[in-house]
């Protein structure tokens, strides 16, 4: 039997991948790890390539898998290797000596430019492009998909390998007996940073290109953010979410919003609505709703719209404010009820099913004669 151990290999050269979620394109990424002995290979799509991506990514598989592969082959990629020294050495990011030092797997590395060196994850990475991600896949959540893909790769296991006489699976039990139990504990590799808020309590990361929300209370402020591959979260004092975010990725101008805490602080002094920093950023359809409520509703509205949102996100609220516009209505309760209607939390009553035997009704027409007796008995006078 082979030494498999010395078979592990991942590379850090992600292969690019378009996929719809929820609708919107994305240019994203996609990590391979491949065992040359069985054939066998998993992957996961991200949207980035950064150090967060390749982190879940690894544990995402080492959990499904149920192990971790002792001996690891990496490409010399910026988020892991800082530096290439004389003689092989390499000097390493200490998030990634952390990480292997908490999965205890032997991280090795590719010679520079040496592409020959990884022939079986290259040819994996098209094999997995070309079986799950041509045509451009569609799907509601990354997250969802992505566990998909480890079911399917394990399915495929069960074809022939292309050279020896037996499956893919039947090869990779083998591997598997090579692979050293998962940690305890699963390591938390989220970056964490702390960032500087302007006057509106956002801040921004990307090189300046992605702009976040955090509250009216932070601004002008520092506060401490937790970056995960697919999310950011300003954290409160005690280290608790104030909001999240959906980590913006591109080389262009981006913002994401929260806007239940701004609308939360403007509702308690909604007098002060138009002298705020706060009011030019509302959506003009926000605007012109306000702006037709009562002085004296103001407050109770903008914490109806937050509730609103609270329940069926930001959009949903401004949707309901845009069929009252529609409607003229800028009461509190046809505000509700149209929201309610809008996402259906109205009952809808199935149509009742009527008998066969249920007569018709016939046409009565009364004889008015027997009122003007009964008037003239009264002592009315007919008119």
């Amino acid at each position: 039997m082979p030494n498999i151990s010395a078979f592990f290999q991942i590379f850090q050269d992600f292969g690019d991948a378009e996929y719809y979620e929820n609708g919107r394109l994305y240019s994203g990424k996609y990590l391979n790890l491949s065992f040359p002995y069985s054939n066998k290979g998993y992957f996961q799509v991200s949207k980035g390539e950064n150090q967060e991506c390749l982190f879940e990514g690894l544990i995402a598989i080492f959990e499904h898998i149920g192990g971790v592969p002792p001996k690891i082959w990496f490409d010399n990629t910026k988020t892991i290797v800082t530096k290439v020294l004389k003689e092989g050495e390499r000097t390493l990011t200490d998030d990634f000596l952390r990480f292997s030092e908490h999965y205890r797997f032997e991280a090795v590395f590719c010679n520079v430019e040496a592409g020959h060196e990884k022939g079986n994850a290259e040819s994996k990475v098209g094999y997995h492009r070309r079986n799950w991600l041509v045509p451009v896949p569609r799907f509601e959540r990354l997250s969802d998909f992505n566990q998909d893909l480890l079911k399917i790769c394990d399915a495929d296991a069960e074809r022939d390998h292309y050279r020896k006489e037996s499956t893919i699976a039947e090869l990779y039990a083998t591997d598997k007996t090579a692979l050293l139990a998962l940690p305890a504990v699963p390591l938390d590799v989220s970056k964490y940073i702390t960032v500087k808020t302007n006057d509106y309590g956002r801040f921004y990361l990307g090189n300046g290109l992605h702009e976040y929300s955090i509250s009216p209370q932070y601004a002008n402020n520092r506060a401490l953010v937790q970056i995960t591959a697919g999310e950011v979260i300003p954290l409160d004092k005690n280290h608790q979410p104030i909001v999240r975010h959906q980590r913006l990725y591109g080389d262009f101008k981006q913002q994401s919003m929260k806007w239940l805490p701004y609308l939360t602080q403007l509702s308690r002094s909604p007098n002060a609505l138009k002298y705020t920093g706060i009011y030019p950023m509302l959506p003009e359809a926000l605007k012109d709703y306000l702006a037709r409520c009562n002085r004296s509703d103001k407050g109770k509205i903008l914490r109806v719209i937050a509730a609103l949102t609270e329940r069926n996100g930001f959009e949903g609220a401004l949707e309901t404010v845009d069929h009252a516009l529609k409607y003229e209505a800028t009461d509190i309760d046809s505000l509700i009820n149209l929201h309610n209607r809008i996402y259906s939390q109205v009952p809808e009553l199935a149509p009742m099913a009527l008998a066969g035997d249920i007569p018709e009704l016939t046409r009565v027409i009364p004889n008015l004669a027997v009122y003007d007796a009964r008037l003239v008995k009264a002592g009315e006078s007919k008119c």
